[in-house]
């Protein structure tokens, strides 16, 4: 069975922030804390989500971290802009990141494509998501606890 390391779509999401990471790092403190941050964020997420739509059950779950994950994929390319005008990557550079993450945006499109396809062939009426039995829950006296939760010593330790 595939994992989600097996996927295509991440494996071309986590080279891109790889190779931006190895570019933000090297900024002065100034710039890594005003755009590198949010760069390497907004990058990172991309992959992030994807990997997250690929834990999630129901499809309708897994297409929305697909979203979010092209979200991300457009703020990026917001901080690549600002990255080219604050000239800390030349404008070829930012083309290069920019022409991956399209290519990224086009992958995601297909794979978002792909899961719409598989729910839209599953059977009608038939459940996608899935249900586990209701616990039982049961209501005790609290003058039948014999001993608090916390000691007063834990609490003590608590409010530090």
């Amino acid at each position: 069975m595939a994992t989600f390391e097996d996927l295509q779509v991440l494996k071309a999401a986590e080279g891109i922030a790889d190779a931006i990471w190895k570019r933000v790092v090297e900024w002065d403190e100034f710039a890594k804390d005003v755009v590198g941050k949010q760069l390497a964020e907004a990058v990172d997420s991309i992959g992030a989500n994807i990997a997250e739509s690929f834990g999630r059950y129901n499809f309708g779950e897994k297409l929305q971290f697909l979203y979010y994950s092209r979200g991300s994929l457009f703020e990026t390319k917001y901080w690549l802009n600002r990255t080219r005008e604050r000239s800390l990557m030349s404008p070829e550079d930012v083309q290069k990141y920019a022409g991956s993450l399209t290519t990224l945006a086009r992958q995601l499109n297909a794979f978002a494509g792909g899961l719409r396809t598989v729910r839209s062939e599953q059977p009608k009426g038939r459940s996608t998501a899935v249900r586990e039995s209701a616990p039982e829950y049961l209501a005790v006296n609290l003058e039948e606890i014999p001993e608090p939760l916390f000691s007063e010593a834990d609490l003590n330790y608590l409010n530090l």
